[in-house]
């Protein structure tokens, strides 16, 4: 017999290796030898396993007359070893405290906690099964055992099922589209979805949805740059819920249909605003101009910011969010700190004209108008009045 022991006591080693005479070993069996309750545990345990059937039915009886006590105290120390620990788990007297304790020791081989989910009749067990997330995760089996227990409760079935279904199933349907997507050419649309929180049970978007967000994704990862994202403003990208999301899909549908937009643009809208809100950063980096003329939009600062600092943006979109009055000041303001942008005079013309242009922004464009355009802007009341105010006295000095 060669099992591995934990037990450094040479008498443990001699009778489990099989090198002490039968006599030792199967007063081992009986319990007869002067072992601490650990070591005879374990001892018992792997004499279960003896090719000498009296040994192992000796070892048997053994263990079925062990106190509870000392099997309850077993079932929760930190040193017990894993197959005393999974000895424990399948027997099916033992009691619930030992059984949640088994199920909560760390040491607990995944194997036996798939049988003790499958078998035990106590649901307080099962629900401690299914808090331990980690080892759901690790051994999806145990999912499908505590699904498979009449005696779950509802608690329990449903902790094990949103387990299942964030790190199973979406993971599952968001890669299934991903490796879809390469096999088609969308290499940009697959790296997207590999990596993407929406899709699934759950995320907001169904495979369907994936895929019409897929036609509009035409930047991939080597070319997105997000140097830009300090690391102090991922607190900005907290999770939103769903309820949260839906609001900003329904406003943003309720400004396009006012704008008479076709039925396939709102339904774009729609789906790309149930996304998550990393998701949503990562198309306004990756999408065309379609998803970036929605995600401009977007109430999250950072979202907004990610359509400015896609490499495929043009001057044309920049010169119309910069005349938009529904957008992140924040992205005006990096508007007219972009050199490029800046040399643009009908993009440094709209931000002049933005009331939501930050006053240090405005004040600074206000140099480079020309003078008839200072004029009608010192007359303009939609701006603040400090504008106006500097408009008309570069416009007068121009004329004087």
């Amino acid at each position: 017999m060669t099992v591995e022991v934990t037990s450094k006591n040479p008498v443990v080693r001699a009778v489990v290796s099989g090198s002490a005479p039968p006599q030792a070993r199967m007063a081992a069996a009986r319990g007869l030898l002067p072992l601490a309750q650990e070591e005879l545990l374990e001892l018992l345990v792997a004499l279960r396993g003896d090719e000498d059937e009296g040994v192992a039915s000796a070892a048997e009886e053994t263990l079925s007359a062990q106190e509870p006590s000392a099997l309850s105290d077993a079932a929760s120390a930190a040193d017990t070893p894993p197959p005393v620990l999974a000895y424990l788990a399948a027997r099916a007297d033992l009691g619930r405290a030992a059984q949640e304790a088994v199920a909560l020791n760390a040491s607990t081989p995944d194997e036996a906690i798939v049988g003790l989910a499958r078998a035990t009749v106590e649901g307080a067990v099962l629900e401690v099964i299914s808090i331990n997330q980690q080892r759901l995760i690790r051994a999806p089996q145990i999912i499908d055992a505590v699904l498979s227990n009449p005696a779950r409760t509802p608690d329990s079935e449903r902790r094990v099922r949103e387990t299942r279904r964030e790190f199973f199933e979406k993971e599952r349907g968001a890669r299934q589209v991903a490796e879809e997507m390469r096999a088609r050419g969308m290499d940009a649309a697959a790296e997207f979805f590999e990596e993407s929180e929406s899709v699934g049970e759950g995320g907001g978007l169904s495979l369907e949805d994936a895929w019409l967000i897929a036609q509009h994704i035409e930047v991939s990862d080597e070319d997105i740059d997000d140097s830009w994202l300090p690391s102090e403003w991922l607190e900005e990208l907290i999770e939103e819920t769903f309820e949260q999301r839906e609001a900003l899909a329904t406003r943003l549908v309720a400004e396009a249909t006012a704008d008479a937009s076709a039925p396939e643009r709102v339904a774009l809208i729609r789906r790309i605003m149930l996304m998550k809100v990393k998701d949503r950063m990562k198309l306004g980096m990756k999408g065309d101009r379609e998803a970036r003329s929605i995600l401009i939009r977007d109430s999250n600062r950072i979202v907004a910011q990610a359509v400015i600092n896609n490499p495929r943006i043009t001057d044309q979109e920049v010169e119309a969010i910069a005349a938009m009055r529904t957008v992140s000041d924040e992205v005006l303001r990096i508007i007219g700190m972009n050199r490029a942008w800046a040399r643009q005079y009908p993009i440094i013309h709209n931000l002049a004209r933005n009331p939501r242009t930050p006053l240090p922004t405005a004040m600074t464009i206000l140099l480079r108008l020309q003078t008839k355009d200072l004029k009608n802007l010192s007359q303009n009341r939609n701006v603040p009045e400090a504008i106006r105010r500097q408009a008309m006295r570069l416009s007068s000095a121009r004329t004087q």
